[in-house]
């Protein structure tokens, strides 16, 4: 199966399983934005419904999962089940009721009932996944996005994706590509207001950023977009990573770019 078709997948067994609780199951991440990779990209959505689930109905939502990880890509699902409420009256950081990744795959496997019970929260990503659902999400079944998701102010679109680039001096160096091509993303969106995948990100950086940073940029996309293993100096990728986070401090230099943290502009 491919990505449209596990969609579709899951689509059937979740309406059959949840009923008239479902609202609607809405695509984000990089196969809204067109951008998907096998190799390279989970699969992401969420699952807005009315009031929360029982637990025997989220363990068959895991279980639905799971017994699709070996049809599915390297790195699987990502998934969260939000109530109707929050999607229309944003809340921030945003309440979940059940959540699943591959981080979490050999946790289910060993007592789903457990982690079922326990896998509920708030979650700031939801900021950032709602404003993608908002703008170029993909409704694979329920109600339209336009009649379901409200605005996301501004201001905590920002902080969600500030957030996910806090550990980049790290995380750069254990992966490289996607930590590039993120940081991109997330300057451009403290340029520009850019709503961006990480692909769109990284052609926004070859553009924005100094020369002496194109090489790295390009890597990273060649990367993202084959089978291509990324090489490049690490102390170049410190670097990088630390002007890239002043950058987006706003301590960083005048990238000749006059944006702004506004309400967000064209997807790409």
């Amino acid at each position: 199966m491919n990505e449209r078709e596990l969609l579709r997948k899951i689509a059937r067994d979740y309406t059959n399983l949840l009923k008239e609780n479902l609202v609607g199951i809405y695509v984000h991440g990089s196969i809204a934005f067109g951008c998907f990779n096998w190799e390279k990209s989970d699969i992401d959505f969420l699952v807005v419904v009315h009031e929360e689930p029982a637990l025997p109905q989220k363990e068959a939502m895991i279980q639905t999962l799971l017994a699709l990880e070996k049809s599915g890509p390297p790195k699987g699902f990502e998934m969260s089940v939000v109530l109707r409420r929050y999607c229309e009256a944003f809340v921030y950081p945003t309440p979940y009721v059940l959540h699943y990744s591959n981080f979490y795959k050999e946790r289910c496997r060993a007592d789903v009932k457990t982690f079922c019970r326990q896998m509920n929260g708030t979650d700031a990503d939801l900021a950032a996944h709602f404003t993608v659902t908002r703008a170029v999400g993909i409704a694979l079944c329920g109600e339209a996005k336009e009649d379901l998701f409200g605005p996301v102010p501004s201001e905590y679109y920002w902080e969600s994706i500030r957030m996910d680039v806090e550990n980049a001096a790290e995380d750069i160096i254990k992966n490289p590509v996607y930590t590039v091509l993120n940081l991109c993303r997330v300057l451009a969106y403290r340029k520009e207001g850019l709503i961006l995948s990480k692909k769109g990100g990284g052609a926004w950086g070859q553009k924005a950023l100094p020369v002496r940073e194109h090489p790295l940029v390009q890597e990273a996309l060649l990367c993202y977009e084959s089978e291509k293993i990324f090489s490049f100096d690490p102390a170049q990728l410190r670097r990088f990573a630390a002007d890239m986070l002043a950058r987006i401090a706003g301590k960083g230099e005048d990238l000749s770019q006059r944006g702004n943290m506004a309400d967000a502009g064209t997807p790409q």
